[in-house]
């Protein structure tokens, strides 16, 4: 039973909170813990002791049916409890360092001094309405917005339900309410060969073979740049895969199905992240290892890269060693936007480069959304189509699709065809080969496109 005091003019009610005090050894008593309060809100004192022992009784119904929340819990700061919920949580490198980062950037900086269990469904509208102007405005980004009120449902959702630490969440969503606002995609056009080359041709310039193949490579795959792409190492690319795989078991059974004598594929095992400004390997997203099979001109492609160079990497960097993580600034902006001639030693001049008019501003990640554009273009099934861009199918349909040899050789000989077209329309501007073309068992050399060179 709640305990009722009266102090002079003040009136207060004590209850017990469900929970026994520790000994020094962390181990649990016989003594309760009891919370207490003065009034039914803060600063709103309790008029009778009825009252107040009344509120006493919900409070001990809720102990009862395990809805209450200590005083204590729902009292911890925002600035602890983001911290200790990033602590707990198991996900990604890339994604812990997201994470951290909307945290110190936006979020404990505002809540940071406010009690978790204090927040209301007004200071969170508030705070959101803050943002949505911010990023009219142009001084955030909307998509940096949405993450941001994601993180935040994530912080109190688990507030909730996992921590105990407040009865229900401030943040309420519904269901088309209020003041109909039409989402903004990103603008795409569809991918079409001569910007590719366009851009292949920059990255040549700035980066050498590698850099003409790179761009082709993400076209043609749809791997995830730049993660898979800069994670690709020597032993998955096409000309040496499957029969270089470290896992016996996955070489024995790719065999049977790839190589370069058979359906040329590489195998995407893992993805490039940086943490804490080192580079690691992990594995794709949504754990999603596959193999692609790739067109006679592309697995040609990486045959002539990987004799051009040993490193470990497919694609290496302009140094021969690992991409660097400014890559983005190095690399991409140039190569879409363009760059002035560059004078000075050999090694670092370069003659200017001409800006991609269709891509300024855009993102590398496009050229994999362009990827998928050409598998529908093409008719390709919904199953070969997702396997390939490392999607599952989800339900009935999933459990029982397939995909078979036949819709793979299906999309190489697709893409083959419209590569082949896009170099019959006329004379295009090629590289020379960076070195001698590798022979191959039979004796017969490996060619590109008939030998195209400048």
């Amino acid at each position: 039973m709640p305990y009722v005091e009266v102090r002079g003019g003040s009136i207060r009610v004590k209850w017990w909170n469900g929970e026994y005090k520790l000994d020094a050894d962390g181990n649990a008593t016989r003594k309760k813990k009891y919370d207490q309060a003065s009034g039914p809100e803060p600063g709103v004192p309790f008029e009778t002791r009825e009252e107040a022992h009344n509120y006493g009784l919900d409070r001990e119904h809720e102990v009862r049916h395990g809805t209450n929340i200590p005083r204590a819990s729902a009292k911890t700061l925002m600035k602890d409890y983001c911290w200790m919920w990033w602590e707990a949580q198991d996900l990604r490198p890339m994604s812990m360092d997201r994470y951290r980062s909307r945290l110190r950037a936006r979020i404990v900086p505002y809540w940071g001094e406010r009690p978790v269990g204090d927040i209301t469904a007004w200071e969170y509208d508030a705070w959101k309405k803050g943002l949505k102007k911010a990023a009219a405005s142009g001084e955030l980004s909307g998509h940096y917005v949405d993450q941001l009120l994601s993180l935040f449902n994530l912080l109190m959702t688990d507030a909730v339900v996992k921590y105990k630490l407040r009865p229900e969440s401030p943040v309420i969503k519904h269901g088309r309410r209020g003041k109909y606002v039409k989402r903004k995609r990103e603008t795409k056009r569809p991918m079409d060969m001569a910007v590719l080359h366009h851009l292949a041709q920059n990255a040549y310039t700035i980066w050498g073979f590698t850099g003409w193949v790179c761009v082709w490579t993400v076209a043609f795959t749809g791997m995830r740049p730049p993660g898979e792409t800069w994670g690709m190492r020597r032993e998955f690319a096409s000309p040496t895969w499957p029969a270089s795989d470290p896992d016996p078991d996955r070489r024995d059974e790719a065999a049977d199905r790839y190589g370069a004598k058979k359906m040329p594929a590489l195998r995407v095992q893992w993805q490039q992240q940086y943490v804490d400004s080192n580079r690691i390997l992990v594995d794709p997203k949504y754990d999603s290892h596959r193999t692609l099979a790739l067109p006679p001109f592309l697995h040609e492609l990486h045959s002539v890269l990987l004799a051009s160079h040993d490193s470990e990497w497919l694609f290496p960097g302009i140094q021969g060693g690992e991409m660097p993580r400014n890559w983005y600034d190095s690399y991409w902006i140039p190569m879409r936007d363009g760059a002035p001639e560059r004078k000075g030693r050999k090694d670092s001049a370069r003659p200017a480069i001409p800006a991609v008019p269709e891509m300024q501003g855009k993102r590398f990640y496009l050229l994999r959304h362009g990827h998928r554009e050409w598998l529908d273009e093409d008719g390709h099934s919904r199953t070969a189509i997702e396997t390939r861009m490392g999607h599952e199918v989800a339900g009935v349909e999933g459990l029982y699709s397939n995909l078979t040899p036949r819709m793979e050789e299906a999309i190489a000989e697709s893409l083959q065809e419209r590569w082949d077209a896009f170099w019959g329309m006329g004379v295009w501007w090629a590289p020379p080969f960076p070195s001698s073309l590798p022979v191959g068992p039979e004796g017969d050399r490996v060619t590109w496109s008939e030998g195209r060179e400048a």
